[in-house]
C-alpha cells in the first residue's frame, strides 16, 4: 500500500507506544509517534521485564532488551543502624530455562527501542468520524492539524486521549502507600553493586538502593518511605533527599547528582473499555496500579502487541474492523486480574512491612491466556458451560489450550520462536509423516504467503531422508522430541496449531477441515459483506455456495490470491 502520510498516530513514546509503533512498522504500516517531553527521559522507570515480555521482544527482534538486561538482584537488609547483614532474600520466584520456556531471566533495563519519535510535540485535542481522526498538535507553540485513520493513546496515567474519549477510570488512590523514587549518583563505603540494599523499616522510615548503570557507574535507583515526614517536601528538595538517604545508611556517602525524582502514590484504576471508534488506549493510559509485582510496563507492552497485529490486518484491508473489538475483550479480563494480584501484594506489604516475601509464579506472565476469546478455536478442549475465566493463571506445561501462550522448542534446524513473527500466522502441522500432512497443507495453498506461513513438524521416528514440500515453508524434524512434548502431541498423532502473530495459539484442530473452519470461517474473507468462501481456482464463487459453518464466525481476514479468483454476489 502507498501512503501519503502515516495512517496511525501514536501519542506517547514510552515502552507501550514504542512497541505499538514497532509492531505496526514490521507489518508495513507507517506510523507517526509523538511525545510531549522535549527530550527522552534518562533513568529507569518500570525496570523489571518478565519472561513473557522478553518473548514478545524476541518476536519483534529487539535483542537489545535481552543483551542489555541484568538479572534482578537479591535483596540484602541490615540490622538497624549498622552494616551488619540481617538477611539476604530473592525478590522473584526462581525458574530455570527449559526448551519450551527459554527466557526466564527477569531483566532490569531501560529499553531504547529504535523508532523515530517527534519529541516536544503535544496532543491538544482530537475529533473522530467514521473515516478517521483529526488531531490538534502543538510544537514550539505552533499548532498543527493532523489527519490519521487511527490513533493510539500511550500517553500515561493522565492520558488526554482517555479523558477526551470519555472512558471511565474507576478505582482508588491509596493514602496508605506513598514513596519517593528516582535515580541518583552516589558512592557509599561498603555498598557493593551486587545486592539491592535495604535500610530502616519499610512501613515506617526506610530507603532501598539498587545499582543501575543507566546514569553512570555510580548510579542507583532509590526508594524512600517515611510515615512521619512530608514526602512531598522531600520529593521537591534535592538537599532533603540527600539528607534522608544519608541519615538512613550508616556509612560514608558521597553524593554526585540527582537525575530525576518523583513522588508516587498507589493509584489502582482501569478503563471500562480499551477503545472507542478509531481510537485506542494502551499501558498506563488504560490501567494503573501498585508497583508491587512489577507488572505495569509488561502489561502495557502486551497491550500494544495485542492491538498492533490486529490493527495492521484491518488497515491493510485484510480483516474486518470488528476484529479490533477483540483487543478490548481479550485485555480487559487480563488487566482486571492483574490489578487484583498486584493489590493483594500491596496489602501484604503494608500489613507486614516486608517487601521481601516470595512472589507468585503468576508474575512471570507465562500463564496469561485468552481461552475465553471469540477468535480462538479448540477442537480438543471440552467446553464447560459457566467455566470461570482464569486469564492470569500459572504456567502449566502439562495442559495446553487455544488462547494459551505458544511454547518454544529448539534443536530442529531452527527454534519455533524463530518462526513466529508479528506480521503473519504460523500453522504448525504435527504429523507422523509428510504424507499425513499433505491434505492439510493443501487446504492452505490459497492463503497469501505474506500473512500465513506453514511448518510441518515430524517426529524423530520419521524418515530422515531429505524431504521437501511445495506446500510447506519449512519441514522440521523434532529430533529430541521437544516440540511434541511442549505441544502435547504423540509421535503417531496428527494435530494442527495456528499461532497468532502475538505468539498466542489461535487454534488447535485435527486436520484440514479444522484449518478451513479457522482460516476461512473464524478468520473469514469479507466477513461482514458476504462471508465469501474462496477456493484457489479461476471460477467465480457465489454466496449461495458458501458452506453454512462459515457464517458463524467473524474476525481476522486471511487474504487469498485474488488475482486467480473473482467474486460476485447472487
Amino acid at each position: 500500500m502507498n501512503y501519503i502520510h502515516p495512517p496511525v498516530l501514536i501519542v506517547g513514546a514510552g515502552p507501550a507506544g514504542l512497541v505499538a509503533a514497532l509492531t505496526l512498522l514490521q507489518n508495513g504500516i507507517p506510523v507517526r509517534i509523538i511525545d510531549k517531553d522535549p527530550n527522552p527521559r534518562i533513568g529507569q522507570r518500570g525496570p523489571g521485564i518478565w519472561p513473557r515480555s522478553l518473548e514478545l521482544f524476541n518476536f519483534l527482534n529487539v535483542t537489545e532488551v535481552n543483551n542489555l538486561g541484568k538479572p534482578i538482584p537479591n535483596s540484602r537488609s541490615y540490622k538497624p543502624g549498622t552494616l551488619e547483614v540481617l538477611k539476604d532474600s530473592a525478590m522473584v520466584p526462581q525458574m530455570e530455562p527449559t526448551p519450551a520456556v527459554p527466557f526466564v531471566r527477569i531483566t532490569s533495563v531501560y529499553s531504547r527501542l529504535s523508532c523515530s519519535v517527534e519529541m516536544g510535540t503535544e496532543l491538544r485535542s482530537f475529533e473522530q468520524s467514521e473515516e478517521g481522526v483529526t488531531a490538534v498538535l502543538v510544537k514550539n507553540g505552533v499548532l498543527e492539524i493532523f489527519d490519521a485513520k487511527w490513533m493510539i493513546g500511550a500517553d500515561g496515567a493522565k492520558s488526554i486521549v482517555r479523558k477526551q474519549l470519555g472512558l471511565t477510570f474507576l478505582g482508588e488512590t491509596r493514602d496508605d502507600f506513598c514513596l519517593v523514587t528516582g535515580d541518583i549518583r552516589l558512592k557509599g563505603v561498603g555498598l557493593d553493586r551486587v545486592y539491592m540494599h535495604r535500610f530502616g523499616k519499610w512501613q515506617e522510615r526506610g530507603v532501598s538502593l539498587r545499582a543501575t548503570d543507566e546514569i553512570g557507574e555510580d548510579g542507583w535507583q532509590f526508594f524512600i518511605t517515611d510515615r512521619e515526614s512530608e514526602l512531598t517536601k522531600i520529593a521537591q528538595s534535592e538537599e532533603l533527599i540527600f539528607e534522608t538517604i544519608a541519615s538512613l545508611i550508616p556509612t560514608e556517602i558521597t553524593f554526585n547528582k540527582l537525575s530525576w525524582v518523583s513522588e508516587f502514590r498507589a493509584n489502582i484504576r482501569m478503563v471500562n473499555k480499551f477503545s472507542e471508534g478509531r481510537v485506542f488506549v494502551v499501558g498506563d493510559a488504560a490501567h494503573v496500579h501498585s508497583p508491587t509485582g512489577g507488572q505495569g510496563l509488561n502489561s502495557g507492552v502486551q497491550d500494544a502487541f495485542n492491538l498492533g497485529w490486529k490493527l495492521a490486518l484491518v488497515e491493510k484491508g485484510l480483516a474486518d474492523k470488528s476484529l479490533l473489538e477483540t483487543y478490548s475483550s481479550e485485555r480487559l479480563p487480563v488487566i482486571s486480574e492483574m490489578l487484583e494480584i498486584t493489590t493483594s501484594i500491596l496489602n501484604q506489604v503494608i500489613t507486614t512491612g516486608d517487601m521481601e516475601f516470595r512472589r507468585s509464579p503468576k508474575l512471570f506472565m507465562l500463564g496469561i491466556n485468552c481461552r475465553f476469546s471469540n477468535i480462538v478455536l479448540d477442537k480438543f478442549a471440552t467446553p464447560i458451560e459457566g467455566k470461570p475465566i482464569n486469564a492470569y493463571g500459572v504456567l502449566d506445561e502439562g495442559h495446553l489450550e487455544a488462547g494459551d501462550r505458544a511454547p518454544d522448542a529448539p534443536n530442529m534446524l531452527q527454534t519455533l520462536f524463530g518462526l513466529y513473527k508479528p506480521w503473519y500466522h504460523t500453522v504448525l502441522v504435527f504429523a507422523p509423516s509428510l504424507a499425513n500432512a499433505t491434505p492439510i497443507l493443501g487446504a492452505l495453498e490459497a492463503c497469501d504467503h505474506s500473512i500465513v506461513r506453514k511448518a510441518v513438524i515430524l517426529p524423530s521416528s520419521a524418515s530422515m531422508a531429505p524431504v521437501a514440500s511445495p506446500c510447506a515453508d519449512v519441514v522440521l524434524f523434532d529430533q529430541d522430541g521437544h516440540a511434541h512434548s511442549a505441544y502435547l502431541v504423540e509421535a503417531n498423532q496428527t494435530k494442527v496449531f495456528v499461532i497468532r502473530p502475538d505468539g498466542v495459539i489461535g487454534a488447535i484442530v485435527h486436520g484440514a477441515e479444522g484449518v478451513k473452519k479457522y482460516l476461512f470461517g473464524l478468520l473469514a474473507v469479507f466477513t461482514t459483506t458476504a462471508h465469501s468462501y474462496i477456493y484457489r481456482n479461476k471460477r467465480s464463487v457465489a454466496v449461495s455456495d458458501i458452506p453454512t459453518h462459515t457464517s458463524c464466525f467473524s474476525g481476522v481476514t486471511i487474504v487469498l490470491k485474488q488475482c486467480e479468483t473473482s467474486i460476485h454476489k447472487d
